[in-house]
């Protein structure tokens, strides 16, 4: 019983703690707290000030414990893939920094999201005990291999976020001109196969909620020109429909 209920605090922590890095993008804190990590001196007093970022990291610590928590009572593979994403998750993040700083390639951030989104899927299924641990990694393979790969969506949604650092606007993607417009493009691309894989696999639910994420990925693009800065909370929406799709993926797929 406690297994599932920590599984469920943790599921919902890292949940929150992907919306919250969209809140960071839509606002502008990606480097509030310069490229110190994990943690500066005041990061709590910040986090009690509305500091996204320093929320962001304080939730990623919440879910860091908990994972040690479940691996020490419940040893088993979901735990232990759970740790492993976390601390990868984590790492990633500290990486993620030096992608804003422009000292890192964007690739480190697409593969930070990868983790963040491996540390939920964990969780959920061990919380809510859904599929055991064998369908689990042939759910993990399906999500890197076609016919949907979905993994690929998460990681070229990572890359344009890291190749504009948080402060560049998209531009005119009709006829991509740089590394970011390309970045856009293939992401819009892998994410129509997405779709099309949807269809072909009658996933119904998922191609719904994919369907509704798509047109908050467009709003996205849009306030993105409009504000590349503070494009707003349009970016924490968009991560929410991701997840939203992720979980539609696991129970009704």
């Amino acid at each position: 019983m406690i297994n599932e209920i920590l599984g469920y605090v943790t599921t919902v922590l890292a949940g929150s703690a992907i919306v919250l890095g969209g809140i960071v993008e839509g606002y502008g804190y990606g480097l509030s707290l310069g490229t110190n990590w994990p943690y500066t001196n005041n990061i709590v007093e910040l986090a009690g000030k509305g500091d996204p970022e320093a929320i962001h990291r304080i939730v990623a610590t919440l879910v860091g414990l908990l994972s040690l928590v479940l691996l020490v009572i419940d040893f088993n593979t979901l735990t232990v893939i759970g740790f492993i994403s976390i601390v990868a998750t984590a790492l990633l993040g500290m990486a993620t920094l030096y992608v804003l700083a422009g000292k890192l390639p964007s690739v480190f951030q697409g593969f930070h999201d990868i983790a963040a989104y491996t540390t939920f899927i964990t969780y959920l299924i061990l919380a809510t005990n859904y599929i055991p641990p064998s369908k689990y990694i042939g759910f993990l393979i399906s999500a890197i291999t076609p016919p949907h790969f979905l993994y690929f969506v998460i990681f070229m949604g990572g890359v344009v976020t890291g190749t504009r650092r948080m402060k560049l606007s998209i531009g005119d993607v009709r006829k991509p001109k740089n590394k970011l417009q390309w970045a856009w493009v293939i992401h819009g691309i892998v994410g129509a196969i997405f779709f099309i894989a949807l269809i072909i696999l009658r996933y119904w639910i998922p191609l719904v909620f994919a369907l509704i994420e798509s047109a908050v990925g467009l709003w996205t693009y849009y306030q993105i020109n409009k504000n590349p800065t503070k494009p707003g909370a349009v970016i924490g929406l968009h991560q929410l429909f991701s997840l939203a799709v992720v979980i539609s993926l696991i129970f009704f797929s």
